[in-house]
């Protein structure tokens, strides 16, 4: 009876010991697949017409802390994730509900600038004022980084006013490789002052650079009324099937009878910007079973075809191209 009393004991521990490890966090990420959703019920647009067959899907990655079970033992993970380091995801000084917070922002901004690239391509007259150069991307090995965040919006040059990428752009050349630059950046709807040194341009070196890649950041007045309601999906890379599916509720055949899935951020002028979590995404998608899945052209289309597993992968560069290729591609659905 000792000896049975004993191993109990010693399984208890063991089963405490594996609790424990399930419930306490890492200094890691796990990025895991989520199956991918229709857009039918979460899209509504004044004067919509009957839409046919095929369905716009859009997918996403869950995101969250790893457990220490999962760091030391892989084999525990979900199928399909994928650990990143927190520095990738979080920046030096900045917490989870900060970025909790930009991803909030950056979904309602492209809800707001899928409907303007839509209704565009669509002939309808949308008015865009610019308001400065909208920061999408940070390098990682650039001045910016630890600085500047995606979301900031840079107003200002040394105080001379930008109101357009092109414009910042202008200013900031006016300088050596090497000088610092005094950017105002509005972020959290408050103005400040912050900076920054400058690199050389590696394909120009004469030119300097900050290391960060921008959009326009515009007030936008939609000419209809146009809903988007995903719950709380954040972050921008629904821009593409968001503008798909307003495209298709407009009367545009954008499926011809397929159920196609599609990820891609939205510049204001069309062009379709690279995402996270292609691995994910497409595993998604293919869990779905949708028919084809439109992704950003490059690296992100290389990346969906290693995952693809016969899903057919359309790579896309603009809006535009997307309704093309769709519109000629030889779909067999």
């Amino acid at each position: 009876m000792k000896r049975f009393a004993g191993v109990a004991i010693a399984l208890g521990v063991i089963g405490l010991a594996f609790a424990a490890l399930w419930a306490i966090p890492s200094d890691e990420f796990l990025f895991s697949p989520d199956r991918a959703k229709p857009l039918a019920e979460k899209v509504r647009v004044e004067g919509a017409h009957s839409r046919g067959a095929g369905d716009v899907y859009f997918v996403d990655v869950f995101v969250r802390r790893t457990t220490l079970l999962e760091r030391f033992l892989p084999f525990t993970r979900p199928d399909g994730s994928t650990v990143v380091p927190e520095h990738a995801l979080l920046p030096p000084g900045t917490s989870e509900s900060q970025r909790d917070r930009q991803n909030a922002a950056e979904m309602r901004r492209s809800a707001l600038i899928a409907p303007a690239v839509a209704l565009r391509a669509l002939g309808y007259d949308v008015e865009a004022v610019p308001q400065g150069a909208l920061v999408v991307g940070v390098a990682s090995d650039a001045p910016a980084h630890g600085k500047l965040t995606a979301g900031d919006v840079i107003v200002a040059v040394d105080g001379t006013p930008v109101r357009t990428p092109d414009e910042l752009r202008s200013e900031i050349s006016k300088r050596r490789p090497g000088d610092d630059v005094r950017l105002t950046v509005r972020r959290d709807s408050k103005n400040a002052t912050l900076l920054v040194g400058t690199v050389p341009n590696p394909a120009e070196p004469d030119r300097p650079i900050v290391g960060i890649t921008v959009d326009q950041a515009a007030k936008i007045e939609l000419p209809i009324d146009v809903d988007i309601d995903i719950g709380r999906v954040g972050g921008p890379s629904a821009g593409l099937p968001f503008a798909l599916e307003i495209a298709r509720m407009l009367g545009r055949d954008v499926t011809h009878g397929c159920d196609v899935a599609a990820t891609g951020e939205l510049a204001l002028d069309g062009s379709v910007i690279p995402v996270g979590g292609l691995k994910q995404k497409t595993i998604g998608a293919r869990r779905a079973g949708v028919d084809l899945f439109l992704v950003p052209a490059g690296e992100n289309a290389q990346e969906a075809r290693k995952h693809a597993d016969g899903l057919r992968i359309i790579p896309v560069k603009s809006f535009q191209q997307a309704l093309r290729k769709l519109a000629t591609t030889n779909l067999k659905c």
